[in-house]
């Protein structure tokens, strides 16, 4: 089977194809450096993905935080973790680099602040 993929590891965003079978990468083309290999065959056989959004913030002079990943996780924990965020608030005030939930799922990845919110 052929599969073509954007790689997105560099800004040349190559179209490389990939042919592969039971699990197992045969061939890949139109990569033009190692990076676009590395690439699909992690998409092929552990994807995964950088997670940025928001938390609510109490106490503080904006509503919401944003907050990301420090690491990618498996792209299909995706919606799991999500979960995790979405029921988390943070008191003000919050200040970039702070940890509101430390190894998320167990995935060995914290949720971090993005964005420096105030207290009222």
């Amino acid at each position: 089977m052929l599969k073509t993929f954007t790689c997105i590891m560099c800004p040349r965003g190559c179209e490389v194809e990939a042919g592969f079978s039971d699990g197992r990468i045969l061939s890949v083309e139109g990569n033009a450096c190692p990076k676009g290999l590395d690439y699909v065959t992690q998409e092929l056989t552990n994807p995964m993905r950088n997670i940025a959004t928001s938390v609510l913030v109490e106490g503080g002079e904006m509503e919401l935080a944003s907050v990301r990943l420090s690491g990618p996780i498996p792209k299909a924990k995706i919606f799991e973790v999500m979960e995790q965020i979405k029921g988390v608030k943070v008191n003000a005030p919050a200040a970039i680099g702070q940890v509101i939930i430390a190894d998320v799922l167990g995935l060995g990845v914290d949720v971090i602040v993005t964005k420096n919110v105030k207290a009222l």
